[in-house]
C-alpha cells in the first residue's frame, strides 16, 4: 500500500480512538498488576488461592492413596486445554475476517454513514487478535506447567517422613501456583478481547467496555462472595 494512502487511512482514527486503545492496554496491565501483586492487607482471590494450593501440597504428602489429587490436576489441565482451543478458534475467526474484506465493508456501511477503509477495521480487529493471542499463549504455558507439577507430585515419596517429601511437595505447590497465575492471565486476556470488540462500534463504546471489564475483574478478585468465603478462618 502507498505510504501516503496508509497515512490518510490512519488519520481517520481520531485522537479519541488512539486514547481509547491506549486506555484498554493500560487497563489490562494495571488490573493484572493489582491482582498479581495486591497489598498484603487486601489480598486478591488469586493470592488467597495460592495459599490454599500450598496447603493442598502439605496435605498431599500424607494422603494415601493419591488418586484424588491426580484427578484434580487432570481437571485443571483439561480446563487449560479447553480455553486454549477456544482462543485458537477465535483467533482463526478474527484472521479470517481480516483476510476477507467484504464482511468488513458491509459492517462499515451499517455502522457508519461515512465509508471507512478496510484497513481501519483490520487495525481494530488486530487489537482483538492481540488479546486472544496472549490468552492462547498463557493457556498453553499453564497447561505445560501443570504437567511439570504432575511430574513433581509423582516424584514425592510415599513415606511422609522421607527427608525429600516435603521439599518436593513445596516445589509442586509453587509450580501449581505459577500455572494457575498464567491460567488467570489467559482468562483476563479473553475478557479484554471481548471489550476490544466494542471498538468496532466507536471509541466511546471501547472506553465503556474497558471500564466494565475492569470493574468485573476487580470485583471478582477483591469484592466477591468467594473471596469472603476464603477469608473466613476455619475453626
Amino acid at each position: 500500500m502507498n505510504p501516503m494512502l496508509l497515512t490518510d487511512h490512519l488519520n481517520l482514527l481520531t485522537l479519541l480512538d488512539w486514547a481509547a486503545a491506549a486506555l484498554i492496554i493500560m487497563a489490562w496491565f494495571m488490573i493484572g498488576w493489582m491482582i498479581d501483586r495486591p497489598e498484603a492487607k487486601r489480598p486478591s482471590v488469586t493470592m488467597l488461592m495460592s495459599a490454599r494450593r500450598r496447603e493442598w501440597m502439605k496435605v498431599f504428602v500424607h494422603r494415601d492413596p493419591r488418586i484424588f489429587d491426580s484427578q484434580i490436576l487432570a481437571s485443571l489441565r483439561q480446563s487449560t486445554s479447553f480455553f486454549a482451543s477456544t482462543c485458537l478458534l477465535a483467533i482463526g475467526g478474527v484472521l479470517a475476517l481480516v483476510g476477507n474484506t467484504e464482511p468488513l465493508r458491509g459492517l462499515s456501511a451499517e455502522v457508519s454513514d461515512m465509508p471507512v477503509p478496510v484497513l481501519v477495521w483490520q487495525l481494530k480487529l488486530g487489537l482483538v487478535a492481540l488479546f486472544l493471542t496472549n490468552g492462547f499463549l498463557k493457556f498453553v504455558w499453564a497447561n505445560r506447567v501443570f504437567g511439570y507439577c504432575a511430574v513433581v507430585m509423582a516424584a514425592v515419596p510415599n513415606d511422609p517422613d522421607d527427608p525429600i517429601a516435603h521439599p518436593r511437595a513445596a516445589q509442586a505447590a509453587e509450580l501449581n501456583i505459577r500455572a494457575a497465575i498464567n491460567f488467570n492471565r489467559g482468562l483476563r486476556s479473553m475478557y479484554f478481547a471481548l471489550a476490544a470488540l466494542a471498538w468496532l462500534i466507536s471509541p466511546y463504546a471501547l472506553v465503556g467496555a474497558t471500564v466494565t471489564v475492569v470493574w468485573v475483574l476487580w470485583s471478582r478478585e477483591f469484592a466477591s462472595i468467594p473471596r469472603s468465603i476464603l477469608l473466613k478462618e476455619t475453626p
